[in-house]
């Protein structure tokens, strides 16, 4: 993928994210907030004249202020919903704060410690999006700048719920798709620990979701694919894995739980977490063998 372009007309100004050679979304901006780069990457904050502030690493958008609730609460709840007891989670990646955020609806969570890699993601957001990033600001919070794959290697720490919020398999998300990675995610996980990581677009990128659904379900006996959809993210629906040892996404979920979130939430309700595991036709002829019923 291209990194940002930002194309000036007469009037407007327009910010254009490249899928591949074939496929473009655009934007109107109305003013750049922020732009830097870190050790690893690009960071930009723009506001946007349709979806409010947007982050975006390396020109590709991570999250907007118009849809990125549903990201983060589908991450967040569907795992927590299903753990009889959530108290300790790691969240990796996620800089933005938008998961944590969601996590933290769970009064039986007492520990949080968010692990992102690039710091100035944090920073950027903290200034400029506070609502997903405030949310790091809670006593139940620690935010640990590192490289997940290390923290997750060397840690001593157990956790009831690992949730893996990372951007897309190249750069430095890529060792987070890997065997070694999900070896140390179940060395930390208690007995009825839950892993859930971002997956990819089952439309353009079923060659990386295969590939990423194949080595979680190398390592757990309870694998799982659930989608989700929102208007940012190329293609429009996008899917997160899931991975447990004794925890089945849909026979252990607790719709009660689920429904004492309450109605602040934009998008998830007991409903919507029994259907995202319902995969089209297409999705679950790639994942043969694989995924669960």
């Amino acid at each position: 993928m291209d990194s940002m372009h930002v194309t000036p007309g007469p009037v407007d100004l327009w910010l254009e994210e490249r899928h591949a050679d074939f496929f473009a979304c655009r934007y109107r901006v109305r003013r750049v907030l922020f732009s830097g780069r870190s050790e690893y990457q690009h960071v930009d904050v723009v506001d946007t004249v349709g979806h409010g502030r947007m982050l975006l690493n390396d020109g590709l958008v991570m999250i907007s202020e118009r849809d990125e609730a549903i990201y983060h609460e589908m991450i967040a709840h569907v795992p927590l919903c299903v753990h009889p007891d959530p108290r300790r989670v790691l969240v990796v990646g996620g800089g933005d704060g938008g998961t944590v955020r969601e996590v933290l609806r769970h009064p039986t969570v007492e520990h949080v410690r968010l692990v992102e890699i690039d710091g100035m993601v944090i920073e950027a957001c903290r200034e400029h999006i506070p609502r997903t990033a405030a949310s790091l600001d809670d006593p139940r919070v620690t935010v640990t700048v590192d490289d997940g794959v290390r923290f997750v290697a060397s840690t001593d720490e157990r956790y009831d719920v690992v949730i893996v919020d990372s951007s897309d398999p190249f750069g430095p998300a890529t060792p987070l798709f890997d065997g070694a990675f999900y070896d140390n995610v179940r060395r930390i996980l208690g007995d009825d620990g839950i892993v859930v990581a971002q997956a990819e677009s089952a439309f353009y990128e079923e060659n990386a979701q295969r590939s990423l659904v194949a080595v979680v379900h190398e390592r757990f006996a309870h694998t799982h694919v659930y989608n989700y959809t929102n208007l940012t993210y190329p293609g429009g629906m996008w899917s997160f894995v899931w991975g447990s040892v004794t925890r089945h996404p849909l026979r252990d979920f607790d719709a009660a739980r689920a429904e004492a979130l309450g109605d602040g939430l934009y998008w998830y309700t007991p409903q919507v977490h029994r259907a995202a595991f319902a995969l089209p036709a297409f999705q679950r002829r790639a994942l043969e063998g694989l995924v669960g019923d």
